[in-house]
C-alpha cells in the first residue's frame, strides 16, 4: 500500500542498512539538518522543552502537538518522527486517542514510551505497557496513514535494578504487539545492543547516540542497528557552549567562550539561500 511520500520514504529507510536521524529542536536547526542532507529528522522532547523554559517531560500535550506540527511544516519534503513521550496518557484508550492527534500533524513516525514519568512508579506494569503499544498500533492502523510506530523500553533510564533483561523482555513483547521499530534508550555497549537487536525479532532497532560511545555508524550497522537518533544531545551540546561562555563572563570576566564561533560563519548565508528557495 502506498502512503504519503514522507511515510513511504521513512518506511524505505528502515528496510536495510543503518541511517542517522538527528533531532532538531526548532525550525532553524531542522532546516540546517535538512540542508546537510539527512534523509529523516525526529523531534526531541528535551530539546524543545528547553526552548520553552521547561524541563523534559514538563511540556503539555497540546504544546507538544503544536511543536510537532511546526517541525513537520519546517521540512515538508522529509519524514519527521515524533518523540511523543508516553502518549500523554496512562490508559490504552487514552494513548490511542492521542496517537491519532499526533498522526494528524503529518508525522511519518512516532514513539511511545513505557515510562510513566512518576518517580515513585517509573515503569508501567508489563501487561499494561504491552496493551498501550497494541492500542497505539490499532489507532495508527485505523487512520490508514502507515505511520511508523516505535516502541520504547525505558528500564535503563528509570533506574531499574537489572535493566537489560527487562528491556529485552519488553521489546520482544512490543514487537509481538505490532511495533514497527524497537528502541531502548541508553543501551551503549556492543553486548547490550546485540541483545536488543536479538529481542527485536528481525524488526528495525533504533539506538540513541547521546554521547561518544566509541562506535561509528559503520560499527552500529555491523551490530544490526537500523536507525540512529541523537535525542536531546545536539540541543544539549548547543546549551553546553552557551552555559560555558556565560560562566566565563560571569566568573572570570573573560569572553574566551566565543573563540569557536567562527564555525557558525555559514549560518547566515545558508539561511538566506534556504529562505529564497522556500519562497
Amino acid at each position: 500500500m502506498a502512503y504519503s511520500p514522507q511515510v513511504d520514504a521513512f518506511r524505505a529507510l528502515h528496510e536495510s542498512g543503518c541511517f542517522v536521524m538527528p533531532n532538531p529542536w526548532d525550525l532553524g536547526s531542522a532546516r540546517w539538518l535538512r540542508g546537510q542532507g539527512f534523509k529523516a529528522l525526529a523531534t526531541t522532547s528535551a530539546g524543545f522543552a528547553f526552548t520553552q523554559g521547561r524541563a523534559d517531560q514538563d511540556v503539555p500535550r497540546d504544546m507538544m502537538l503544536a511543536h510537532i506540527a511546526e517541525m513537520v511544516k519546517a521540512v515538508p519534503d522529509l519524514p519527521v518522527n515524533a518523540d511523543f513521550e508516553n502518549g500523554y496518557a496512562d490508559t490504552p484508550d487514552g494513548v490511542a486517542a492521542n496517537v491519532k492527534l499526533c498522526v494528524a500533524t503529518g508525522v511519518a513516525g512516532l514513539s511511545i514510551e513505557d515510562a510513566t514519568g512518576r518517580e515513585d512508579d517509573p515503569l508501567y506494569p508489563f501487561e499494561l505497557a504491552v496493551d498501550r503499544v497494541r492500542a497505539a498500533r490499532k489507532a495508527i492502523d485505523e487512520t490508514g496513514s502507515g505511520v511508523v510506530l516505535t516502541a520504547r523500553a525505558e528500564a535503563f533510564l528509570t533506574g531499574h535494578p537489572d535493566p537489560l533483561p527487562e528491556v529485552v523482555r519488553r521489546l520482544a513483547a512490543f514487537a509481538d504487539a505490532g511495533a514497527d521499530v524497537l528502541y531502548a534508550p541508553w543501551v551503549r555497549t556492543p553486548e547490550q545492543i546485540a541483545a536488543v537487536v536479538a529481542a527485536a525479532q528481525g524488526k528495525p532497532v533504533n539506538v540513541v547516540v547521546f554521547a561518544d560511545f566509541g562506535l561509528t555508524v559503520a560499527d552500529f550497522d555491523a551490530l544490526g542497528v537500523r536507525r540512529l537518533s541523537t535525542g536531546g544531545a545536539s540541543a544539549r551540546s548547543a546549551w553546553a557552549g552557551f552555559i560555558e561562555s556565560t560562566r566565563l563572563i560571569r566568573e572570570e570576566g573573560r569572553f574566551s567562550g566565543f573563540a569557536g564561533n567562527s564555525v557558525t560563519a555559514p549560518i547566515e548565508p545558508f539561511f538566506r539561500d534556504d529562505l529564497k528557495a522556500r519562497s
